[in-house]
């Protein structure tokens, strides 16, 4: 629980991109969680096959949901969202691996920082 508030607290004042990496370096895991997951050969931003369960599990550990209960608060106004590219069809996370939705949603939903 402590850890919760902690990574929030870094995320609301833009320093996790500084210690998230950290953590996951830190965290270890299986060598299933370790195996690249290719989002640029994602078509269809729903699939998930091919994520290893540790990732679907962190997904729905962080409460991500496919459609905001939020109004304004959306993956696609996150700081944390990746964004499509020209070679990635579907938005990413950098807390999880896989596709995201623009209009998703979770728990460590941040508010976007312009720096211009």
């Amino acid at each position: 629980m402590h850890r919760r508030k902690v990574l929030k607290n870094l995320i609301q004042r833009g320093s996790a991109w500084v210690v998230l990496p950290l953590i996951a370096a830190c965290s270890g895991g299986s060598s299933e969680s370790s195996k690249e997951y290719d989002l640029a050969s994602i078509t269809d931003c729903t699939d998930l096959n091919g994520l290893p369960e540790e990732e679907v599990s962190k997904r729905s550990q962080l409460g991500y949901v496919e459609k905001t209960p939020i109004s304004d608060n959306n993956c696609d106004n996150c700081q944390l969202y990746l964004p499509p590219t020209e070679t990635r069809k579907c938005g990413g996370c950098q807390l999880f691996k896989g596709p995201v939705k623009p209009e998703a949603y979770c728990t460590y939903w941040a508010p976007r920082v312009d720096h211009g």
